[in-house]
Parts: C-alpha cells; structure tokens; sequence
C-alpha cells in the first residue's frame, strides 16, 4: 500500500457471475472497465486451474475506512469474491497495513490485531468460500476445497513494538510476512520514502529481528526499506526473503520505491522473489512522474494556506482532475517481468499488485482482481511456457515460503 501517492477510485460494477462454469463464457464482460485484451480459453483455464498468489491486496484497511462485506459483489473497491473467482484469485495475502505515524505504539499494536480480526470476520461470515491459511500446506489443501485462502502480511513492523514477544503474538495470529518499514523510518528500519536515513539502514532491534524472522518462519518483506536496509538485510538473513509489492527503478529513475538491477541481483543470489506492484506510478516514468509533480504542488499548497484549509486538503483531486494520470497498460507490467527474467531468470518473479492500496492508478486491463487472465494471456503472447507462468503466478512465492518453513522447523 503506498497512501501518499492515490487517492481513492469510483468504479462501475456489472453483474458478478458466481457459477464457474460461466467464467469462461464472459471473459470478455468488464467489471469495471473496457478490455483491450482479448483472451483465450486457455487463459482463463490456466487462471482457474492454478493457484495464483497475489502476496499483496490492502483488503483489511479497505475495510476499516468503509465496511463492506467482500464475500459478496461490491460496488467499490478491487477485491471481493465474485470478481477473484472470475479471475481465479485464490491466494491473496490480506496486508495489515499500520500507517507510520503509528510507530512503536500500543495504537499500532490494537490496529493490527483489528484488521486481522477484519480478516477472521470474512472468514466467519463465509467459511463455504474463504479459509485462513497459515503454511503452504493449507494452501494447497484450500485449493483443493476450492476455497480461497487468505493469508496475512503485516505491511509495517511498527505493531511489534521493539518487543520480540510481539512477533510471537502476530506470528500466532497467522502473519507470516512482514514488511520491515513503511513510508518512514520506523524502530526496525529507515524507509525509502523518508530521507532522514535514521538508522543508515537497519536498527539494532531491526538486525536481531532479521534473526528472529528467520528462525521463527516469518517471511522477511523488503519493499519500502532504503537501499542500505536492504542490503544489511540480505547480508544477515539465512533465507530468502520477498519484495511483497515492488517493481523496478529500471523503468522510474530516481524511484528509489523500486528496486534497481543490482538490488534484483542481489534478491536473485539470495533465492528470493520480487512480487511486481501493479500500481501506474510504479511501473512507467511518465506516471511516476505525474505523481511526484502532484506532491510537490501538494507540499506547496500546505506551506502557503496551511494544512488545515481547503485549498491543501482538495489538491490532490482537484490536481487529478485538471491533469489526468496517464495510465500505464498491461505491456507496462509485463515490461517488469521481462526484465527481472532477463537479469536473474524466471524464479523470481510474481505478483503483488496492491490493489485496494493504490486507489484509481491501475492499468488499463488490470483494474480489479478479475483481470488475471489478462495478465496471463499477456505472457502467452509473449511466449512464456505454461510452466513458466505457474511459477509467476504462485511457484515462486511459495518455494521461498517453504524454505522459510523449513529452516524454521530446524531451528
């Protein structure tokens, strides 16, 4: 989830089909959009037959801003059940997302057991279509139900509070990933957003988190952090570790958000994968540049009429409206893929698309969770094997995530 780029999106919702048999006959009916795509049968029955991880969907905050009850069709919003059975999602991992003005407080700490109690509360209301998940096996199992699982990643290590008992406690709950920082430098890590650099990389605490991570099976997220964070990061870690929803600073100079061919590198030696963020800003200079050119009028706003007045709090959408994001296209995101292929090989590459964390910045054909097929069909075309696109969907993710398991078991 990145807050500070996006403002929140309207979309349109059509009738969702609840019967799979019927998802192959209205591939081509838009959820919220017109598709350019035109995708094959064989797309959407790769889409249903696989598992398909998306390690990174803001559904729990969604919720604490607005209820909605996601096991039924919603009228905003990127995710709910009917649209991520039209497109196959199975596996999406739940982001408790803390914001980093919370760190290192008890606040931080209620907010993230709220929103997994959110996530546990889906699960309540419709325990026929959704399922906790906690390992790789009960992922499988899942599938095999055909339910879909909901896995938990805590974007933000704010809630543990420097107290490894914390980590205990979440891990108890289900969270098995955590993003070591956010949009600030936090008591675990300095972030890429936050030119302070606190730490020059990693605290003390965030160095014997590393450790303890590893030894405990929690899967080590290092989107967000600073270059320097990252780097201590793979130097300490004993297993691979993730990129939960990034993509490459090959495409956004001077994004340092994204990560850049050497850091891929680096995440290739280590074994580890990077989820590729769907997000416009993301993934193509000109958006990216779009947003930075409407935070820095934002930052202007607030130092000449102040942040409490009207002209600060209705930049952004009044910026959005006068200069109209250039959305980037589903070749955009492939773009990524390539490239992380082409420097470390295809096993290690996935999908994090953050949807419901960026608001209205997704691509053209990828603006909901019914859209992988769209996206399968995209590397079909670019004449990726079946074999290949099962480990971009969800191959990859979890043979890092059992190699977590299994050091952990030994330790």
């Amino acid at each position: 989830m990145d807050r500070k780029i996006i403002k929140p999106r309207e979309t349109i919702i059509v009738n969702r089909i609840l019967n799979l048999s019927a998802v192959f006959a209205i591939s081509t009916l838009c959820v919220s959009h017109v598709s350019a795509i035109t995708v094959s049968e064989k797309a959407n029955k790769m889409a249903q037959e696989n598992i398909i991880i998306d390690s990174h969907i803001d559904v729990p905050y969604r919720l604490e801003k607005k209820w909605v009850d996601v096991t039924k069709a919603t009228q905003d919003g990127d995710f709910d059940y009917p649209r991520a059975k039209q497109g196959g999602l199975n596996a999406p991992f739940m982001s408790i997302y803390i914001p980093a003005s919370l760190d290192n407080s008890a606040n931080s700490t209620k907010l993230a057991d709220k929103l997994i109690d959110y996530v546990e509360a889906i699960v309540g209301r419709a325990p026929d279509k959704f399922a906790i998940a906690t390992s790789t096996t009960e992922i499988e199992q899942q599938f095999a139900k055909g339910l879909i699982s909901l896995p938990l990643g805590m974007e933000n290590g704010s809630p543990i509070q420097g107290d490894l008992a914390n980590l205990q406690h979440f891990y108890e709950r289900g969270i098995r990933y955590i993003t070591l920082a956010h949009s600030q430098a936090n008591h675990i890590s300095d972030s890429s957003y936050d030119l302070r650099r606190k730490w020059k990389g990693l605290s003390p605490f965030g160095k014997e988190l590393v450790q303890e991570m590893n030894k405990l099976g929690v899967l080590i997220d290092i989107s967000h952090v600073s270059d320097a964070a990252f780097y201590q990061t793979i130097e300490m870690t004993q297993t691979p570790v993730i990129a939960s929803h990034s993509s490459l600073r090959a495409f956004t100079p001077d994004f340092e958000r994204n990560m850049d061919d050497e850091m891929i590198k680096a995440l290739g030696k280590n074994g580890g994968v990077i989820q590729i963020n769907f997000g416009s800003t993301f993934v193509t200079k000109r958006a990216n540049a779009w947003s930075k050119k409407r935070s820095a009028g934002q930052k202007a706003a607030e130092e000449k009429f102040g942040p409490d007045s009207e002209e600060y709090k209705n930049f952004r959408d009044q910026f959005a409206e006068e200069n109209p994001l250039p959305y980037a296209a589903l070749d955009s995101v492939l773009d990524h893929i390539d490239h992380v292929v082409k420097l470390i090989g295809i096993d290690h590459v996935g999908i994090g698309s953050d949807y419901d964390g960026v608001g209205d910045s997704l691509p053209t054909d990828l603006k909901d969770v019914s859209t992988y097929p769209n996206l399968i069909q995209g590397l079909l075309n670019r004449g990726y094997t079946d074999a290949h696109i099962i480990k971009i969907l969800s191959g990859n993710f979890m043979r890092v995530w059992k190699t977590n398991e299994q050091f952990a078991a030994q330790h």
